[in-house]
């Protein structure tokens, strides 16, 4: 049942996701990414993202218990890739090696776990049970809306910034994911523990 449609219910939803997704935050790891000769189309990147959390949103807890997943464990795997992206960008080393058959980022790191990451699919699941799925819809395809902007304005980001400036940018924001990893990963182990 999608409910009824309200301004309220959808403004919430999205200024929850947009603090989860937070694609801003994100754009220090796009630029080094592509910095690193990685590929990233913009408007696949949000229609996959969009597609992926419209999926899991409608079939998350089946999906999860048909492999027999707890929504905690899921977080944590995607925690800890975020955790070797952080170690990455703070050390200059490379630990992720794409072995696809082009230099493309599009999907991961992109998609998965930055912009439809385990927050977003855990946040998205406790929202069902708060508002309609109207505006919980509503409030997430203003939210990709805002994606699509972002990724397709890095070039422009980085042509203000400058190597010196996305430098310091990407140093800073290294270790806020570092910390945002480390607290996705302890919360939920916590909550696992909690819940045997």
């Amino acid at each position: 049942m999608l409910g009824s449609l309200s301004l309220q219910q959808t403004l919430s939803a999205f200024f929850i996701l947009f603090g989860i997704i937070d694609i801003t935050g994100s754009i220090p790891i796009i630029l080094n990414l592509k910095a690193r000769g990685k590929k990233i189309y913009p408007l696949r990147a949000t229609l996959l993202s969009f597609g992926l959390l419209l999926v899991f949103f409608y079939g998350g807890d089946l999906m999860l218990q048909l492999f027999d997943i707890n929504i905690h464990s899921f977080a944590i795997a995607g925690g800890l890739v975020l955790f070797i992206m952080a170690i990455e960008m703070l050390l200059d080393i490379e630990i992720f090696k794409y072995k696809g058959p082009s230099d493309e980022a599009t999907i991961i790191p992109l998609v998965f776990p930055l912009v439809a990451g385990p927050a977003a699919f855990t946040t998205l699941l406790t929202l069902r049970y708060t508002f309609d799925s109207i505006n919980i819809i509503s409030g997430l395809t203003l939210n990709m809306v805002y994606v699509f902007l972002v990724l397709s304005a890095t070039t422009l980001i980085q042509r203000i910034l400058g190597d010196t400036g996305i430098y310091i940018v990407r140093k800073f924001f290294a270790i806020i994911l570092l910390a945002i990893s480390v607290e996705i990963i302890v919360s939920n182990i916590f909550a696992l523990v909690q819940g045997t």
